[in-house]
């Protein structure tokens, strides 16, 4: 497993310099799933056109993965801002192109034999930037 998670990795990567950061970049086995990881992803740039950003990363992760590593994959999900899954993965642990682990956990009632975090981390407004365009009372 340790060869198709660096390709994951390398998928990640390759897809936060390309087209933005993400919040959650992870692999999931569910209890009620054996064998099979699901995907989570939660990303603004994923979120403004679902559609369209499953196709991009299903490319990327052909270009990396095998056709035999392909079937390990059972599902891509994306997370909204807002889900408290996304908000307990990143209570739990916070990476970024790095990778964490997690074994027998439970996030929001999803029980998780096992997981990859390649990447978790919240972004946070950068209201300093804001408050310098639009100068208080002059």
């Amino acid at each position: 497993m340790k060869e198709q998670i660096e390709k994951f990795q390398k998928v990640e990567k390759s897809l936060s310099e390309s087209k933005g950061q993400f919040e959650l970049f992870a692999l999931f086995l569910r209890e009620d799933s054996p064998g099979r990881w699901d995907l989570l992803i939660s990303a603004e740039w994923v979120r403004a056109n679902k559609k369209a950003s499953i196709n991009t990363i299903i490319e990327e992760i052909r270009k990396e993965l095998s056709d035999p590593e392909l079937l390990m994959l059972s599902r891509i999900v994306i997370l909204d801002k807002d889900d408290e899954t996304l908000k307990a993965i990143h209570r739990a642990r916070r990476v970024e192109h790095g990778l964490a682990e997690i074994s027998d956990s439970s996030f929001s009632g999803l029980a998780i034999k096992h997981a990859y975090l390649i990447t978790s981390q919240r972004q946070i407004q950068n209201h300093a930037a804001e408050a310098k365009s639009c100068p208080a009372d002059e």
